[in-house]
């Protein structure tokens, strides 16, 4: 089961987290794009998103129990494109628990319909299947899937900031396991006595839920197995 989970501890708004420099820095920020930072339990510091769009998929990382770690705007590099060497930097990159890592382009389905978009993410493709980077564009209808988006938006809220340890999980299952699938309020009163919640189990990988119909406290919880990965 998942062990990359950061456990270190928040001063305030402030983590004892990773340090990030992000390749691209906002000098004069312009337009109607809507910047901010959130807190990651992942990297145990602020992120910073260009946009809501980004925001959302911030939040799939966060959620996603194979999701290790992930930068913002990690690193800067140049593409051929024609003639000329251009320079790009990625939404992205995602570490996965495996190790592997995933630079990852955030757009609008609008903005993938414009000729010199596509052309652009078309050349930055070819580049990373040239150079071994796995590469993946998420856009709009993939991010802000409903009702998965707000599902995990609620779990994210009922999960405790710091992750319990694997052995603390180890034992509560080892107890209630057998009792699985249950409602995830009876799970919620369960696992309360061992100083658990199912919020966290769901976004570490040890329990699942459907996501895709409306989370609610009558939600079926079910223990993992590996073709549910």
């Amino acid at each position: 089961m998942p062990t990359h989970f950061w456990r270190g501890h928040w001063q305030g708004r402030n983590a004892a987290g990773q340090v990030h420099q992000r390749a691209r820095e906002v000098v004069r920020p312009t337009g109607g794009i809507l910047r901010g930072f959130v807190p990651s339990r992942k990297n145990g510091r602020l992120v910073h998103h260009e946009g809501l769009l980004e925001r959302d998929a911030i939040t799939l990382f966060e959620a996603h129990h194979r999701v290790a770690q992930y930068r913002e705007q990690p690193m800067t590099l140049q593409y051929p494109d024609g003639p000329r060497l251009r320079r790009y930097t990625p939404d992205f990159e995602v570490v996965l628990d495996t190790g592997e890592t995933v630079l990852v382009e955030v757009k609008p389905v609008r903005s993938l319909q414009v000729a010199e978009v596509g052309h652009k993410l078309a050349c930055i493709a070819a580049h990373m299947t040239r150079t071994a980077r796995a590469f993946l564009v998420l856009d709009t209808k993939v991010i802000r899937h409903e009702p998965r988006l707000s599902n995990l938006q609620q779990i994210l809220q009922h999960a405790d900031h710091l992750m319990p340890t694997a052995a603390a999980v180890a034992v509560a299952l080892g107890q209630l396991g057998k009792h699985f699938p249950m409602p995830y309020q009876q799970a919620q009163k369960a696992l309360a006595t061992l100083h658990l919640r199912p919020a966290n189990l769901l976004l570490m990988g040890y329990l699942w839920c459907n996501l895709d119909v409306p989370f609610s406290p009558a939600t079926e919880l079910h223990l993992m197995k590996e073709e549910n990965h």
